[in-house]
């Protein structure tokens, strides 16, 4: 008969289980690092132009009468590309910018429309996202630089004009950080704009992974550091977009998006001061508002610049030329490319 008794019972030890802990500890903290490599590098990799990426639309197909530009971006370390349409007479320009890894054929349709309603326009694509590939990205730490440029060249290709901005996805969010430090914009329409750069990638990894994004969040931040050169916390939307006041803002958002969190629109929105529009979609997908109705959209976007760069007398300015506002605090995302 088989007895219990004669059955050996292991020992514990505590190395072997010390050991062991450390093993299992050592594994989950490559697999969390791996992620956040993942993530980062994911977000950065540089762009392969596909052999028919530049068989698209031009201002040819719609006639109108666009001139290639380029500009110089803040730090004159690059050149950045654009169309520029002129319209005789004009009193505005509107500066329009597509979102990460976009070009600027992208949003051509919106531009000849801006154009056809008496706006001169700009509209450019950031650097490396577009035409011009093979080399590191970011996600508007390095763009900001860019916006800033195309404020720049808009200014003083006509320095009469008034001007106004409008960006899609992560062009958004890079023209509300700059139009909260370009007095020179005066009307900004966000679309699909996220509202940090950390609520964005959390979205992408819960989406993705079904894990909480609090797992990962400072291995990518870390990783973000060194081999980007910048934290999270450094392109935040949120933090700026209250200082744009009194210069009015349109937020746009499909609440269907499955890139950017929807819920950061109202974020964007209940950060904003007066005066502010906002105009959120129930069946529509990222930067689809456009597409879902194009009449509705195009009489909404004209009738926003129509009121506050036409109607309205520009916004009062103290003696330095700034919007009669509070200075921007906080980390401040401007960088030199490298």
């Amino acid at each position: 008969m088989f007895k219990l008794s004669n059955v050996r019972r292991p020992r514990f030890s505590l190395k072997s289980f010390l050991w062991g802990s450390l093993g299992g500890s050592a594994g989950v903290m490559a697999v969390i690092l791996g992620v956040g490599i993942y993530i980062v590098e994911t977000l950065i990799r540089p762009k392969r132009l596909a052999t028919f990426a530049l068989y698209t639309f031009s201002p040819f197909e719609l006639g109108i009468p666009a001139e290639d530009v380029t500009f110089p971006s803040l730090h004159d370390d690059h050149q950045v590309n654009g169309w520029y349409v002129p319209y005789p007479g004009a009193t505005t320009t509107i500066i329009v910018s597509p979102g990460y890894r976009g070009s600027r054929s992208d949003v051509l349709g919106l531009c000849a429309l801006l154009w056809k309603a008496g706006h001169n326009v700009l509209v450019f694509e950031y650097y490396g996202h577009g035409t011009v590939v093979g080399m590191p990205v970011t996600l508007g730490y390095r763009e900001i630089n860019d916006f800033l440029g195309a404020v720049a060249y808009a200014k003083g290709r006509s320095p009469d004009t008034r001007l106004g901005a409008v960006g899609y996805s992560m062009g958004a969010a890079v023209s509300i950080m700059g139009t909260a430090r370009s007095p020179e914009i005066e009307a900004l329409v966000a679309d699909s704009a996220f509202a940090t750069h950390r609520r964005v990638v959390e979205f992408a990894v819960h989406r993705t992974l079904h894990l909480p994004f609090i797992i990962f969040d400072w291995v990518t931040d870390l990783m973000l550091w060194l081999r980007a050169g910048y934290h999270f916390h450094q392109v935040e939307p949120l933090r700026d977009i209250g200082r744009i006041a009194p210069r009015p803002v349109m937020i746009i958002h499909g609440m269907k998006d499955t890139i950017v969190d929807p819920h950061d629109a109202p974020l964007l929105y209940q950060a904003a001061n007066e005066p502010k529009e906002l105009w959120l979609l129930q069946d529509v997908e990222h930067c689809g508002a456009y597409f879902f109705d194009r009449a509705e959209y195009m009489r909404r976007v004209i009738a926003f610049f129509d009121l506050y760069l036409k109607q309205q007398p520009p916004v009062e300015q103290d003696s330095a030329g700034e919007p009669a506002t509070e200075p921007i605090k906080g980390p401040h995302p401007l960088s030199e490319a490298s």
